[in-house]
């Protein structure tokens, strides 16, 4: 099968899909991989280091979906992407269209087969296409949310691991996933003190094991607001595979918060877990609401890009290969992964959309 790799175009987006090393594994299949030029550039591999595995080097965005048949990318296809893709493409790429009915409607309109990364589902729930971009952007949130609370950048001038005679900071985390997890044990290495709200009974005892500095409780309203009300640092990582991400901070609670706070929405992607979030860019990553700064950046991972191609490409690289072969559709969590094909809404938490 001939696969093409595009360059991406999201604002400030580093990332590639498949690094060279994949490339020549699937060149060495049979295949043939088109990757446009410089897609590797901001992660750190040039057109030179695919060309000596076998891959061909497209020199723009139309010659790369003109040759592709499998198309893997790892955004949601956008403006120009959108004006390239055919009905005969199959798509494999981030989609999280429950928070996109435009781009939705555009990929029902081109008829084409879509198979999200975030939706590729195993036998026991485990999604372990999202998995890795969910562990970088939950330590990226950590590492932003620390430096959003320095003075100069808005914030309340604190510092969260503390020191003697200084109090420690406070960090709230919505969600025990990978994402979850990973933004409490870093706050917690930190010395923060850290709340996680979960509902399993299993991921809350594990983020106990993290530390005393961590407490896990259950999401009731009241002691959400309560713990809002002096956190520092609240970090939003719900996820309903598929599905909008429903609300669990509302604006009143937001309001209840002191000034010079950070919200980080890691859950945007999906629509966002705070009732006063809306997307924003690496270029403008950060707004202010009842003075509290919140930073919603759709593409976390895409700030380190070097780290999350070679992530997300050790991760892909075997779905790819049942793709390619052209038999995948004897792989369950391939078949639970397809959100549109043929003009039609597939995935069971996409149907009914409002379009």
């Amino acid at each position: 099968m001939r696969i093409g790799i595009p360059r991406e175009t999201k604002t400030l987006e580093g990332r590639v899909a498949l690094v060279p090393a994949a490339c020549g594994d699937l060149v060495r299949r049979g295949h043939e991989v088109w990757v446009e030029k410089d897609a590797g550039v901001k992660s750190g591999f040039s057109d030179a280091q695919f060309e000596r595995v076998g891959v061909k080097i497209a020199p723009d965005a139309a010659a790369l979906y003109e040759k592709g048949e499998l198309i893997v990318k790892v955004k949601e296809p956008i403006a120009g992407d959108l004006a390239l893709l055919r009905k005969d493409h199959l798509l494999f790429c981030y989609l999280h269209l429950a928070a996109e009915p435009a781009l939705t409607k555009k990929l029902l309109d081109i008829g084409l087969a879509g198979v999200a990364f975030e939706t590729v589902e195993l036998d026991n729930g485990d999604l372990p296409l999202l998995a890795p971009m969910s562990v970088i952007a939950g330590r990226i949130g950590i590492q932003v949310g620390t430096h959003l609370l320095h003075q100069p950048m808005g914030g309340k001038g604190k510092l969260l691991g503390g020191l003697p005679s200084t109090e420690r900071g406070k960090v709230v985390v919505f969600g025990a996933g990978q994402a979850g997890s990973n933004s409490a044990e870093l706050a917690a290495s930190g010395g923060a003190n850290v709340v996680v709200f979960e509902k399993r009974q299993d991921r809350m005892t594990e983020m106990m094991r993290l530390g005393p500095n961590v407490t896990s409780l259950y999401p009731y309203e009241e002691v959400v607001a309560r713990e809002l009300a002096n956190a520092d640092i609240v970090v939003g990582a719900v996820l309903v595979t598929g599905a909008k991400a429903p609300h669990v901070v509302t604006r009143e609670m937001i309001r209840g918060m002191e000034p010079g706070s950070v919200l980080v929405d890691i859950s945007v992607d999906q629509g966002g877990c705070f009732e006063t979030t809306r997307p924003t860019t690496w270029k403008e990553p950060t707004y202010v609401e009842e003075g509290v700064i919140h930073f919603a950046v759709t593409n976390m991972p895409g700030a380190v890009p070097q780290t999350s191609s070679q992530a997300i490409c050790a991760a892909i690289l075997p779905w790819v290969s049942k793709l390619a072969s052209g038999q995948w559709r004897d792989s369950q969590p391939l078949m639970r992964g397809i959100n549109v094909e043929g003009g039609r809404l597939v995935h069971p938490a996409l149907q009914g959309m409002k379009l």
